[in-house]
């Protein structure tokens, strides 16, 4: 098996500012980390504040809950390939936030099920002591299950 990552292939990438290829780098690390199977990767990314709010869910999670439903996903399915298109990046000193479109494979890992799904994800970046972390979001998948 191959894996294949394609970050943030997008004809506006030459357009970002410097600060707002920072926050780019960051949500490439973020899903990276995810992509990883480790939750504690992910985790060092989010910071403590973090709330977050998928489409599937009726109310906001915290970062405790979003980490039980990360966990429990990752137990059972990897992540093998992702794409992530910026649609605009923005940053006013140690606050950003991000909009962008994702496409996802994810395979099942007792069946070898792949499942394609896409959607769109605002995320919200505060900058502590000097690193970039996730304090929320919001978005999810758009497309219906295979």
């Amino acid at each position: 098996m191959f894996l294949f990552i394609f970050p943030f292939r997008n004809s506006f990438a030459q357009q970002w500012s410097g600060e707002q290829k920072e926050i780019l780098a960051a949500e490439v690390k973020l899903w990276d980390a995810i992509q990883s199977g480790n939750t504690e990767n992910f985790s060092q990314y989010v910071d403590d504040s973090y709330w977050d709010w998928d489409y599937q869910n009726s109310v906001p999670q915290n970062k405790t809950n979003d980490l039980k439903w990360l966990s429990n996903f990752l137990k059972g399915n990897s992540i093998f390939l992702y794409t992530l298109n910026p649609l605009s990046i923005w940053v006013k000193g140690d606050f950003a936030y991000i909009h962008y479109y994702y496409s996802e494979l994810d395979k099942n890992i007792a069946t070898g099920k792949e499942d394609q799904s896409e959607g769109n994800w605002t995320d919200i970046w505060m900058k502590k002591d000097g690193k970039w972390l996730i304090v929320g979001d919001h978005g999810g998948r758009t497309s219906k299950r295979q």
